[in-house]
């Protein structure tokens, strides 16, 4: 037996074909949730019902929008309150609601000029009269006509906080295999009872489908940045890497920068750029002879460099931080590494990093950084352009280009730059260099050792490989959860 709705939900689309249930829920005088749950059921109870999931976009108005409608906008309040002959801008502040604003957009718009009379501001008209076009726009929202607004127009309303965009998902309903507007439940095993009272003989058994590959049951599903991440992770063991621990978000200045030959006036340093921690504020475990060689090469200099010639200070390196790469990492097994007797590794890491950046299409205050690195004698920067070429194959990136750049802690350095067919425009993708003998030899490698390393965000190759162009569909609130579901496995052309 079926409940009321859906009874009602089956009588409809048997009379009127397909239908919204947005439509719907107001034909039927009732919450568009219950009308969403009754097709849920039915689709439980069998293949009653075809259900494509929509997606309504529609403008509505703020607090703020509406009493623009209500008593004008901003602008127009300010310019109707200054008189033909002029007001002093306080006295404007002072009595106008939203005056900030108001004389910013009355200003812009070319309705008033300030002017400094005996050292104060005085606002004066620059045209007998206006037309409020913000009020007027606002008033067709209203109206249910938002379409004579331009999309610019309606962006430039939100971003004033007058108009909201609300977003309303919905099923498109249509018959399916199995319809029928009464719904009754069918046998799905004869039982002995059946069987022994006869019972059998009036019911309706579902048919079996002994072809039928069966329904796949309900998962879970990868994010998209974790079917990339897992490729990455399988062509760095296929090049023989092994993956390093990366379970440490919190790290110390020492590990980030210092033991990096980074100096301690770098700008990297600068609150702007990093996400400093205010508890535990410090650290204070660190191997004591290599921070003195660490000391000693950054001010005075040694193993063939001048240093940086400054006061190195054990306080400025104590500072825990998040950490802004996984090269912190790349230092700590790089001294263990040098604490053994020689001998060739290579070592990888994918995790995230944080860096206190400008948000963009290409750019969040977080993401993962991908790193890989390889310590042998003799390697040059044949050795890793080749590496690297042969890596971007494996994830099926061959438009290559690199650029010299400058790094703390790498000598020979070069930025990676990729083709991005979605942008249509070269896009940097990593950053690549040697390892200065600085670093190394502090740690204790031999003078001939040396380490090729390059890194790279996990975020671009991933919006590379599913052709998306704003990072902001990739992670964060604007992400379509279906996206996850729909998107394919990551299978890279090696």
């Amino acid at each position: 037996m079926t409940s009321d709705v859906s009874e009602k939900v089956l009588e409809y689309v048997g009379n009127y074909g397909s239908v919204d249930t947005l439509d719907l829920a107001e034909f039927l005088h009732m919450d568009h949730q219950k009308v969403v749950g009754a097709v849920k059921s039915l689709q439980a109870a069998g293949d009653f019902l075809t259900a494509e999931q929509q997606v309504h976009k529609r403008w509505e108005l703020t607090e703020e929008g509406m009493s623009v409608v209500d008593r004008g906008s901003h602008e127009a309040i300010v310019y109707n309150a200054v008189p033909v002959d002029g007001i002093a801008q306080s006295v404007i502040m002072q009595t106008v609601p939203n005056a900030k604003v108001g004389l910013s957009k009355a200003m812009s718009s070319g309705w008033i000029t300030v002017t400094k009379n005996a050292g104060e501001p005085f606002v004066t008209r620059k045209v007998d009269s206006i037309k409020d076009i913000v009020r007027e726009h606002l008033q067709l929202i209203v109206s249910k006509s938002p379409s004579e607004i331009t999309d610019t127009q309606k962006q430039e309303y939100k971003k004033r906080k007058l108009l909201l965009e609300v977003v309303t998902k919905s099923f498109l309903l249509g018959k399916g295999k199995d319809f029928s507007t009464s719904v009754e439940k069918m046998e799905t095993e004869l039982t002995q009872e059946m069987i022994a009272n006869g019972s059998w003989k009036g019911r309706n058994f579902k048919p079996y489908n002994l072809d039928s590959f069966g329904i796949s049951p309900e998962r879970g599903h990868l994010h998209t940045l974790l079917k990339v991440r897992d490729q990455f992770r399988q062509i760095f063991l296929e090049m023989g890497f092994s993956e390093m621990p990366t379970n440490n978000f919190i790290e110390s200045s020492f590990w980030n920068f210092d033991a990096l030959f980074q100096p301690q006036q770098h700008p990297a340093r600068d609150a702007h750029d990093t996400f400093f921690i205010s508890e535990p504020k410090l650290s204070t475990q660190f191997p004591s002879d290599y921070v003195e060689h660490v000391k000693r090469v950054h001010s005075e200099g040694g193993y063939g460099s001048q240093g940086y010639g400054y006061e190195w200070k054990i306080e400025e390196a104590q500072k825990n931080l998040l950490r802004t790469h996984t090269t912190a990492v790349s230092a700590r097994m790089l001294y263990q590494l040098a604490q053994k007797e020689f001998y060739p590794a290579k070592y990888f890491s994918i995790d995230r990093v944080f860096r206190n950046e400008t948000l963009d299409a290409t750019h969040l205050a977080e993401f993962h950084q991908v790193e890989g690195l390889i310590v042998d004698r003799h390697l040059t920067l044949g050795d890793l352009i080749g590496t690297l070429y042969e890596f971007f194959r494996k994830l099926g990136i061959t438009k290559l280009n690199f650029k010299p750049a400058y790094n703390p802690y790498t000598e020979p350095s070069m930025e990676i730059f990729c083709y991005h067919t979605g942008l249509r425009k070269w896009i940097e993708v990593g950053n690549s260099g040697i390892f200065r003998p600085e670093m190394l030899l502090p740690m204790g490698f031999p003078e001939d050792v040396n380490v090729i390393a390059w890194g790279l965000s996990l975020e671009r190759p991933t919006m590379i490989k599913y052709g998306l162009n704003n990072i902001r569909d990739l992670v964060g609130p604007r992400v379509n959860v279906q996206m996850v579901h729909d998107n394919p496995m990551c299978r890279l052309d090696k």
